[in-house]
């Protein structure tokens, strides 16, 4: 598998885009992580990697979106994006994940690739907006890998996006991207209507068919105003992506990105480690996407960003999350973190201003933590990068077990699951 990989690597890619991947992502991102585990021996803080959410607004009308695409369009101008930049790299970051609403909707996110040719840049993106001409864009600045986002069929993608025609404009952005050489990722949310047909062997193959180079599954998870539970997997469901993902990654020359396991498969959640935190639109720093609080905003300029990624709303969450439990507090434990937005007077940072009472609503559910199920990574390149890139970095010594929900467990990993009311 590792020999197809480098050939498909070798072979398929722009050797200037995989020299910029290997360097800025790879190499610099390395040493990103490394500098972030000093600085935690130190008792100092700031996460190695930033996923900022540079505009609201998108084409489409997803189920269950979280985000206000339909509010008055905000975004992070290039100037304010540059500043952030710019106090980042100063500690050692080059890595950012850049999501929305649809990112390519934003007039200058092309010029802030540009302006930025030391950093990395993944995008996530209905790939609607990719046209020849951006692809060769993003194939001259060679820093940046769109993750273009496939939620199943045809039918399946008109309606889990509101839209018609999505499944076919999505697979003309990713070819455009495939045929200009731009190192390209595909990624899903896997639920209750897509799953069969793409968390299956032959969709991977697929995709290497095509020309994409890395993969990634993630769940579903209901959060916003219309958050459609009813597309929730079960515990069962979860358990069958997790066991997909880590046999496809021991056989198939691709590369398969997940964010919620060790190299142990010991859960854990990157903003409860402290490797990764979000900015909103509007500039608020919250613990990650789906959590729509804030006490700092990145245009606030009484603060360093170093003290505001410290601040006593972020910190605490760190610390309630780790030691609550090593999947997701949200889902597991809605009432705790309520207690904490209150308790810190942190601010709903959406333009509905309902996050506060979606929370309150929210009912137990099961995430990615299941301790008697854990599956550890067969690929040994895997298992060795996490070990020391991807980890819970310490964060989950002061784990309490009693505070966890944990509302499902399987025994065995050969006997049938328990079922849970979601």
């Amino acid at each position: 598998m590792y020999l197809r990989m480098a050939k498909r690597v070798l072979l398929e890619t722009d050797k200037r885009l995989l020299w910029k991947f290997l360097y800025n992502m790879g190499f610099k991102g390395t040493l990103s992580v490394l500098k972030f585990k000093r600085r935690l021996k130190r008792g100092e803080y700031f996460p190695p990697f930033l996923y900022v959410s540079v505009i609201n607004s998108c084409n489409l009308r997803c189920q269950g979106c979280w985000v206000d695409v339909a509010a008055k369009q905000e975004k992070i101008d290039l100037e304010a994006m540059s500043k952030l930049i710019r106090e980042s790299r100063a500690m050692g970051n080059v890595f950012f994940g850049i999501v929305g609403g649809e990112p390519f909707m934003h007039p200058q996110l092309l010029e802030i690739f540009e302006a930025h040719p030391d950093c990395y840049f993944q995008v996530f993106t209905n790939g609607h907006f990719i046209t020849d001409e951006v692809a060769k864009r993003l194939r001259k600045c060679g820093n940046v890998t769109p993750l273009i986002s496939v939620e199943g069929t045809e039918i399946i993608s008109d309606e889990r996006r509101g839209k018609d025609g999505v499944l076919s404009a999505t697979m003309q952005g990713l070819q455009n991207c495939l045929d200009n050489k731009v190192f390209t990722g595909v990624c899903t949310s896997v639920c209750q209507t897509n799953i069969d047909d793409l968390v299956t062997e032959k969709w991977v193959d697929n995709l290497i068919k095509m020309g994409v180079l890395y993969t990634w599954f993630h769940i579903y998870r209901p959060m916003g105003p219309d958050a459609c539970p009813d597309l929730c997997l079960t515990p069962e469901q979860q358990f069958r992506v997790r066991k997909f993902v880590v046999e496809m990654r021991a056989e198939k020359p691709i590369a398969i990105v997940d964010a919620y396991y060790d190299g142990e498969g010991k859960a854990l959640c990157p903003a409860a480690t402290g490797i990764s935190h979000h900015i909103n639109p509007w500039g608020g720093i919250e613990p990650c996407p789906i959590i729509q609080f804030a006490t700092d905003n990145i245009h606030d300029d009484s603060k360093t960003l170093p003290e505001k990624f410290a601040s006593p709303f972020l910190t605490e969450f760190r610390k309630l999350a780790s030691r609550t439990t090593r999947g997701c507090i949200v889902l597991e434990r809605p009432d705790l973190l309520e207690e904490l937005v209150v308790a810190q007077g942190a601010d709903d940072v959406t333009a509905r201003k309902t996050a506060l009472a979606e929370l309150q609503k929210m009912e137990v559910r099961t995430s990615q933590f299941n301790p008697d199920a854990e599956i550890p990574e067969k690929s040994w390149a895997y298992r060795i990068v996490k070990r020391f890139l991807f980890n819970d970095f310490g964060a989950y010594n002061n784990y309490d077990h009693s505070q966890s929900a944990a509302p499902f467990v399987l025994k065995k990993r050969s006997e049938p699951a328990e079922k849970t009311t979601v």
